[in-house]
């Protein structure tokens, strides 16, 4: 597993990082559980999204998934050849597996899902040799700043005796 470390503010994907934690900011104040994404394409951002699952109510609107859909329709293909997602928290088994039928190359995350994650805690999708296409996965950019968020979040919706 390869991480990243908090300790070095000028890595280059902190800048696309902090791109991703902006959004999660967003679904926090929409009461949506904190995960952002945004998808890079010859140094911009072509795709961004947000957990919108409680307001949509779909069970499919994660950040990843809403970011991916925009991406691909901002290069007017679904194949996102030579793209980086960068995600806040660790990719689930559903957006892991649209990242590899997207083709997305690089998958950048903030903060491992021990109960949900999917290309290094608990299953290793989007390096799954038996698929036609794996993605070279980098986590906890800006681990530190991720993870609290989303420890944030949980908390308070504890102390109101949600979630």
């Amino acid at each position: 597993m390869d991480f990243a470390s908090d300790d070095h503010p000028l890595q280059p994907h902190d800048r696309w990082m902090r791109a991703a934690i902006q959004l999660a900011r967003q679904a926090f104040d929409e009461g949506e559980v904190p995960i952002g994404a945004v998808i890079v394409h010859n140094d911009r951002i072509i795709g961004e999204g947000y957990n919108q699952r409680e307001s949509l109510k779909d069970p499919t609107a994660h950040a990843e998934m809403i970011a991916i859909t925009q991406a691909a329709n901002s290069l007017e293909s679904w194949r996102l050849l030579d793209c980086t997602i960068y995600v806040t928290l660790e990719p689930c088994p559903m957006c892991a597996g649209a990242i590899v039928l997207a083709r997305i190359p690089t998958v950048i995350y903030g903060t491992a899902d021990p109960k949900a994650g999917a290309c290094h805690s608990l299953f290793q999708i989007t390096d799954d040799s038996r698929l036609n296409h794996r993605a070279t996965v980098l986590g906890g950019v800006l681990q530190q700043e991720c993870k609290g968020l989303l420890q944030e979040f949980f908390a308070q919706q504890r102390a109101l005796g949600k979630k």
